[in-house]
């Protein structure tokens, strides 16, 4: 790889002579501009505003624009005169952890390659105290006219220099974030953690450019006068309402059947329950706060109505057995029997009778609610003598 700048790493009192290589290459499709009407190219002329006349390579300088529009002369003379120190050397000033730095201010990635046979031991060195103590180096170094501010890192073997922004260069996100409050509900968090894991890892190896890939596809047909031109399909683009809730969890079903785990719900990573399509705001909510809640609401319909309570009412005197049956009617005949006349054997069969539907409403479907009315019965019985010896 060829050499963009030769300099030496100053390391305290060790200086390491280097050479400064481009770590990356850009390789997007360049297009020229050309005349529509006949195909020819379009270039660009250096020509000089006061005369008119175009202009060579070796005619052209530098000069500062000031805000009245005069123009102030720099040559490369000038620039070399600037006490500069870091003009042929990159100057490490501190080391750092690497989550210092901001992201925010990476710029270009440079290769450090060891200059010469002397270079390699103290390259070694630095290469392997950074290794070690897990940090970056945090350097100035002076390229194309100007002073710039540099993180060293190890890429394998190799020393790598990312060039970094000055902290005043990067601008605050004033007005960015968006102005309205919102609220993100836990179901919502939940499904957008199941469609991360759902997701997974992917190998950064295996990632291309696909659009590049369409147009040199587009270029080699053309070329080759095979070249049928599609129509285009425009995805409508903002003003839709869309239901969050059933966007996540249809985006965790198509996820998983990407990946062959068939066509699970959301509740198989989350735990909240797939919403019915476009409803799916609301209801999973629901189910999810409250997995009795349709129970408790049915539970009403099973025990009030009149079918039901007189179903259990049988059901209830079946299951007590012959015995219950039986003092049952002995008591409510011994009742009829005892008393001053008609009217009072009417009315104690009438309080048995709403006794015993009572008892049975309010313990229907249980042994333990007709054992009660069999105690009930039984004490009547035993109370019945009592009446008949006191008139």
């Amino acid at each position: 790889m060829r050499s963009i700048w030769n300099g030496a790493i100053s390391f305290g009192l060790v200086s390491i002579p280097i050479k400064l290589v481009n770590a990356t290459e850009s390789h997007s499709i360049s297009f020229r501009q050309i005349h529509l009407a006949d195909g020819g190219r379009i270039r660009y002329r250096k020509v000089c505003e006061l005369d008119g006349e175009e202009v060579s390579a070796a005619e052209i300088g530098k000069g500062y624009e000031e805000a009245d529009g005069s123009v102030i002369p720099i040559t490369d003379e000038d620039l070399a005169q600037l006490p500069l120190a870091t003009a042929k050397t990159i100057e490490i000033m501190s080391f750092v952890p690497a989550e210092e730095i901001d992201p925010l201010q990476m710029d270009a990635a440079y290769y450090l390659a060891a200059n010469g046979a002397t270079a390699a031991k103290p390259y070694t060195l630095l290469r392997e105290a950074l290794k070690r103590s897990r940090k970056v180096a945090i350097a100035k170094f002076a390229l194309r006219g100007r002073e710039r501010l540099g993180m060293l890192r190890v890429v394998d073997d190799v020393i790598a220099m990312h060039g970094l922004l000055w902290p005043d260069e990067i601008r605050a996100p004033e007005g960015v974030a968006p102005d309205a409050e919102v609220t993100v509900r836990d179901a919502e968090l939940d499904l957008a953690d199941a469609l991360m894991a759902t997701l997974g890892e992917v190998e950064m190896e295996s990632l291309h450019d696909d659009y590049r890939d369409a147009v040199e596809a587009m270029i080699a047909a053309k070329a080759g006068g095979a070249f049928e031109p599609a129509e285009a399909t425009v995805e409508p683009a903002g003003g839709q309402v869309i239901d969050l809730m059933a966007a996540l969890e249809k985006s965790v079903r198509a996820a998983k059947a990407s990946r062959g785990e068939g066509g699970g719900g959301a509740e198989d990573e989350s735990g909240a329950g797939a919403g019915p399509g476009a409803g799916g705001e609301v209801t999973p909510m629901r189910r999810r706060s409250g997995g009795g809640g349709r129970k408790t609401a049915a539970a009403p319909k099973a025990v009030g109505g009149k079918k039901s309570t007189a179903a259990s009412a049988k059901k209830t005197a079946a299951s007590a057995g012959a015995a219950s049956k039986k003092k049952t009617t002995t008591a409510r005949s011994g009742t009829a029997k005892s008393g001053s006349g008609a009217t009072k054997s009417v009315t104690t069969k009438s309080t048995s009778t709403a006794s015993a539907k009572k008892a049975a409403t309010k313990k229907a479907g249980t042994a333990g609610g007709a054992k009660k009315a069999g105690t009930a019965a039984g004490a009547k019985k035993a109370a019945a003598p009592r009446k008949r010896a006191s008139a």
